[in-house]
């Protein structure tokens, strides 16, 4: 009975151990199944029936995805990128898109990373589109480029309050993002490849800034780019009044803004901030005048006088050692 029983506690001991070896292995894959440079945020997924996965389509797919990884991994100055395979029906597009303000290296590793993982959340997906902090990927059996697109579109939302002066806060808000579409509505008008993108920072308050930015893609037209940011604006009070910080995001633009700095690259970020106006100095008071017995002199003759005196009666000083 007593040999039983320590078998029986073996065996508990051994099963302990392998629940926790399992979640540790379990841990470790989920661990190497992210990547630093790619903070998920959403993804959507328009599937397909099951009998097209080994299609001419998926097939296309395939090499787009590809094709879009190997370009990711090119010096591309605007973060941006777009092709297709195939044709008629069986004809895919894709693109990806680079927040503008990460480096080459974060924009490699996160397209790179998004061209599996969206395989993995969309594995029937005849258009799909997957949300990162860093960078957005997408594909479509439709054409989808140059073309403005609010969906699939999402917001999210920092759940706390801004506590202090909450209207004066929403006006800077929505004065700092409407200033970002302005901006980014003009850099649309730039050379083409030119990247659609601005920042700003506002202060609220002496310990506290609005840190905002907004992007399009650079294929779209300025009037399109400010036409999707106009619509992402408008979205911000339905999810974000009040909030400290909020986004809302669309396949074609987004806005964001937070009270604490959400900026990747401080070098990319001050070329593509607003040159502050330059300080005005005001000029010198003129000289003003004392009177003196013997005449007016100026407080300017005073203090060259006075410094001629002690000039004069400093060279009677001596140090004595």
């Amino acid at each position: 009975m007593r040999a039983a029983s320590q078998l029986i506690t073996q065996k508990m001991n051994s099963l302990k151990f392998y629940v926790i070896l399992l979640s540790l292995l379990t841990l470790a894959i989920l661990t190497l199944a992210q990547d630093p440079d790619a903070n998920y945020l959403y993804h959507n997924c328009q599937n397909a029936t099951t009998s097209t996965i080994n299609s001419t389509y998926r097939v296309n797919l395939n090499l787009l995805l590809s094709s879009l990884a190997s370009n990711a991994t090119w010096y591309i100055t605007n973060g941006f990128y777009n092709t297709s395979f195939g044709q008629n029906t069986d004809q895919v597009y894709g693109l990806f898109i680079c927040r503008g303000d990460v480096n080459t290296t974060v924009c490699q590793n996160c397209v790179t990373f998004a061209t599996k993982d969206i395989v993995q959340r969309c594995p029937y997906g005849i258009a799909s589109i997957v949300y990162y902090d860093e960078c957005i990927l997408r594909y479509s059996n439709v054409n989808i480029f140059s073309k403005v697109d609010q969906s699939p579109g999402f917001s999210l939302l920092n759940t706390q309050n801004i506590t202090t002066e909450p209207q004066r806060f929403n006006n800077l808000v929505g004065a700092a993002v409407n200033d970002l579409a302005a901006r980014a509505a003009r850099a649309a008008s730039a050379p083409p490849g030119a990247k659609k993108f601005a920042v700003n920072e506002t202060s609220f308050d002496a310990f506290q800034n609005i840190y905002s930015l907004a992007q399009c893609t650079p294929d779209l037209s300025s009037s399109d780019c400010n036409q999707c940011l106009s619509a992402a604006i408008a979205g911000l009070p339905n999810c974000c009044t009040s909030k400290i910080g909020g986004r809302v995001l669309f396949p074609s633009c987004y806005i964001q803004y937070e009270i604490t700095e959400i900026f990747h690259n401080a070098t990319a970020v001050a070329a593509e901030s607003p040159t502050p106006p330059p300080v005005v100095l005001p000029s010198p008071p003129p000289p003003r005048s004392v009177t003196i017995p013997g005449g007016k002199v100026s407080l300017h003759d005073l203090s060259s006088f006075i410094v001629t005196i002690y000039r004069m009666h400093s060279s009677k000083f001596k140090f004595i050692s």
